[in-house]
């Protein structure tokens, strides 16, 4: 059996939107779309958060579920002297404190909360979009890449609890690392 590591982390925000608010011209300005920070979450496998999105779309399975580490938001914010931003705003579904995501690539992990555990595939980076700029500010596009977290696809099916929560990984983590970029290039954009 494989060597399990465990975290304790905590699910500070559920955020479920049955809509995008970012698309087209960000002059524009975002949509009105209802966005719900819940208490708890039901995830469904190999479909996503019931109720977002993302849920049951074939285009979306392998990354229905966005995780994201707060502490790269509090490190873009130092970065760009401005902040604190709405950890809402990035659009991200699971919102974490203490841990380190990138690892978590190509991995199946849990996390455990409320009496309820959700099993998960790290897919591939939640990528930033130009966006951020707009709703956070203006520099927060390319200070989010490599640490706007990852999109996953649903293991398992249960309840996600906000509150205190362990996030049990096949590979050991850095909690310390978790505002961290994991990759930078160069942006082709200006």
């Amino acid at each position: 059996m494989a060597e399990k590591f465990r975290y304790d982390v905590e699910i500070l925000h559920l955020l479920v939107s049955p809509a995008h608010a970012y698309f087209g011209r960000a002059r524009d300005g975002a949509a009105d779309v209802q966005t719900t920070d819940v208490d708890e979450a039901e995830v469904v496998a190999g479909k996503g958060i019931v109720g977002d999105r993302f849920y049951g779309k074939a285009a979306h399975m392998d990354a229905a579920v966005t995780l994201f580490a707060v502490e790269s938001l509090e490190a873009i914010a130092a970065e760009l002297g401005k902040g604190p931003f709405d950890p809402l705003l990035t659009r991200r579904n699971v919102i974490l404190r203490g841990a380190q995501l990138p690892p978590l690539l190509g991995q199946d992990f849990t996390l455990e909360s409320g009496g309820s555990s959700v099993s998960l595939h790290g897919g591939r980076h939640a990528q930033p979009c130009a966006w951020m700029n707009e709703m956070l500010a203006p520099g927060a596009h390319p200070a989010m890449r490599g640490r706007g977290g990852i999109r996953c696809r649903a293991v398992t099916g249960g309840l996600l609890h906000r509150g205190p929560a362990v996030l049990v990984s096949p590979v050991p983590l850095d909690p310390a690392k978790a505002g961290e970029a994991s990759l930078l290039r160069p942006s082709r954009l200006p």
